[in-house]
Formats: C-alpha cells, sequence, structure tokens
C-alpha cells in the first residue's frame, strides 16, 4: 500500500511539474503534498518592465503556479475561482525568485490558499487564493 501511495505521489508531482506555461517561463516546481507547494524561477532578462525589475505578470504567474500545484496537489481536480495578489517590493534578474503555498482551508468543494513569493529572503507579494475543487481526479486513488 505505501508502495502505491508513494508512485501516486510521484505521478501527482510529475503531472504539476509538467505545466506548460510554468515550463515555459523556467519555472520550477520544487515540492507539492498535502495542499502546499514551492516552486522557483530565475528572473531573467526577458521577465523584466521598462524598470528593469521583474514584471508584476512573472510574480503573478509564480504565485499563481505553486497555487495550483499546492490546490492540485491531492490529486483531485481543482480550479481557480479567485485570487487577490499584494505587490510590497521589486524583484530583481538573478535573484532567485521562490513562491510557497500552503492551504488555509479544504473543504469538499472549495479550498483556501495563502501564498508568499520571496526574492532570496525578502517577502515581496503576498497571494489569497481559492479553488473549486471538482469530484474528479487526474490521477486515480
Amino acid at each position: 500500500m505505501a508502495n502505491n501511495l508513494s508512485t501516486r505521489k510521484e505521478t501527482i508531482f510529475k503531472t504539476l511539474q509538467a505545466e506548460p506555461y510554468a515550463n515555459f517561463l523556467g519555472f520550477k516546481l520544487i515540492s507539492a503534498e498535502d495542499g502546499s507547494a514551492v516552486a522557483e524561477v530565475m528572473p531573467t532578462e526577458n521577465m523584466l518592465n521598462s524598470h528593469g525589475t521583474v514584471h508584476g505578470g512573472v510574480i503573478f504567474s509564480l504565485a499563481d503556479f505553486v497555487f495550483a500545484a499546492a490546490s492540485n496537489s491531492y490529486g483531485q481536480i481543482a480550479v481557480g475561482v479567485n485570487n487577490n495578489i499584494n505587490y510590497l517590493s521589486a524583484g530583481y534578474p538573478n535573484k532567485l525568485l521562490r513562491a510557497e503555498a500552503n492551504e488555509v482551508r479544504r473543504t469538499r468543494k472549495l479550498a483556501w490558499y495563502s501564498i508568499k513569493v520571496f526574492s532570496e529572503e525578502e517577502l515581496i507579494a503576498t497571494m489569497e487564493a481559492m479553488v473549486y475543487v471538482k469530484s474528479e481526479y487526474f490521477v486515480k486513488e
């Protein structure tokens, strides 16, 4: 049974890690399990805005990716229905961005998440987000 659970968790992780948009942006999923997830990206020159800092869309996308990974980490399909981001400080090229998502509460049909984005050790953005939890699984139990 433990081997089946381990294999299932690996399949879930590999599925989440293979997201085309996240891969296009160079995001790396570090972990995703039991309602939490961590992802990173090293910002490149093409991720900057006209002021030379990391574009807000990149920060939002990283937060959204880690939110999706956390909310889908059970193998059950969860789709975003709402999120709100606060930008606290700028991100800079060649300074690692790390996003962490944690489940706040999960019911049968809804779940809420708190997401933090760091540039190295500095907190640069926070996001609060909610998903609708569907009855279908993308990786069977």
